[in-house]
């Protein structure tokens, strides 16, 4: 009887951590109130670190039934070993997807849902300002702009809003579609609608990262790029400079909501880690709904682990590195921030410091006017030193309007 109950508990929590998980990663609910407190995300990260790291040095086993391994070319302060992509409990899938190009432009917008929208109807469409590649950076300018998606957003949708303000500032600006992958490549349920990309394995896109990265070197002539990164994409492209040879390729790195030291998903995904460690692959059963790229950015996970094994940063990037209180996809937000090593500088902010009025959360920090003149106060600090602070809508977002 005894028995028969613990599973029934296990299973409930399961089953619910499931149905939860599926509403974090579409963005919650459109009547939901942003509530968090000033520090949460500071307060509990180090206790969820330190709840999963005890279940996994307690030796309970860790499921991992499929995850596919590679070899690490190793750069940075990446130390080169053999890494399995994946995560504990990364089950579902094959190894795929790709990179693709973008193919004429879509409109401007002020709202990240109505971007969204157009993005899924429009997948291969550029935001605003982007892939002109006839651009050459000036003197003022000399590096070109990379701007990296998030999971389950496109180039567009995760650009309408700041692509242009930034090539208006003078940059040439560059972005690409990754992690394209199908069912079977394990990109996911989402994956079938063909605006939702950044699904497969993080490491595969820190590849096709690498692969533009070279292109837009070549056809602008610089040697270095500055990257503005959103979600995943954040996380991805540190990855991109400690395994991937960006190390020397890259001097700004700006991100915003990034999953550097995995999220909780309220407590979804620190749920199903811990179930995952006592040797219940509930993560396997996840992935195949939020694909790869959502399992491996899970508190925990094999990908997070080796990406900060050595420390947050490279020597010579500086890092601009945005969380909202109101993430409800990155949280605890204060698991975006980073802790600068030897020959790196942070700038760790919160949206919210110095402008109240601003409730963006997770997707919408990218229509924040806030955010953009962060991004742009990084990339030329002495023409754009003064912050925007304006109301951006929760949820629905509005470029500081509704």
């Amino acid at each position: 009887m005894r028995r028969s109950t613990r599973r029934g508990t296990v299973r409930t929590a399961v089953m619910a951590g499931v149905s939860l998980l599926a509403v974090g990663f579409s963005g919650a609910g459109a009547d939901a109130e942003p509530s968090a407190p000033p520090n949460e995300g500071q307060a509990t990260e180090q206790q969820l670190a330190d709840y999963i790291a005890a279940g996994v040095k307690q030796g309970a086993p860790i499921a991992d039934s499929g995850s596919a391994c590679t070899s690490g070319s190793g750069a940075g302060s990446g130390n080169g070993s053999g890494d399995c992509y994946g995560g504990s409990g990364s089950s579902s899938g094959s190894s795929g997807g790709y990179a693709s190009d973008t193919k004429g432009y879509g409109p401007p917008m002020t709202s990240w849902l109505a971007a969204f929208g157009y993005g899924l109807l429009n997948p291969d469409a550029s935001p605003p300002g982007a892939n002109d590649w006839n651009c050459k950076p000036t003197a003022e300018h000399p590096r070109p702009v990379v701007m990296v998606h998030g999971t389950w957003m496109n180039a567009y949708n995760g650009f309408a809003f700041m692509g242009q303000p930034i090539k208006d500032a003078g940059f040439c600006t560059f972005t690409l579609n990754y992690g394209r992958s199908n069912l079977l490549e394990g990109g996911g349920l989402g994956s079938i609608l063909p605006g939702t990309m950044g699904t497969g394995y993080i490491q595969d896109s820190a590849k096709q990262l690498a692969a533009f990265v070279d292109r837009v070197l070549a056809a602008t002539g610089a040697s270095q790029v500055d990257i503005v990164a959103h979600s995943q994409g954040g996380a991805m492209s540190n990855w991109y400079t400690k395994f991937e040879g960006g190390a020397a390729k890259v001097h700004n790195l700006i991100t915003f909501g990034a999953t550097n030291h995995g999220t909780s998903l309220d407590g979804i995904g620190a749920l199903g880690r811990a179930v995952n460690n006592f040797g219940i692959d509930v993560l396997g059963l996840v992935e195949i709904f939020v694909g790869h790229s959502g399992i491996q950015q899970t508190i925990g996970s094999d990908f997070v682990n080796k990406l900060n094994a050595n420390g947050d940063t490279v020597p010579g990037i500086d890092y601009t590195i945005v969380g909202t209180r109101y993430d409800e996809i990155t949280n605890p937000y204060g698991l975006t921030f980073l802790q600068a090593g030897p020959g790196a500088r942070v700038d760790n902010i919160t949206l919210q410091d110095g402008c109240e009025q601003d409730v963006s959360d997770h997707l919408t920090m990218m229509y924040s006017p806030r955010a953009l003149s962060i991004a742009l106060r990084a990339l030329d600090p002495a023409r754009h030193p003064n912050l925007a602070c304006t109301f951006n809508p929760w949820v629905l977002g509005g470029g500081g309007s509704l």
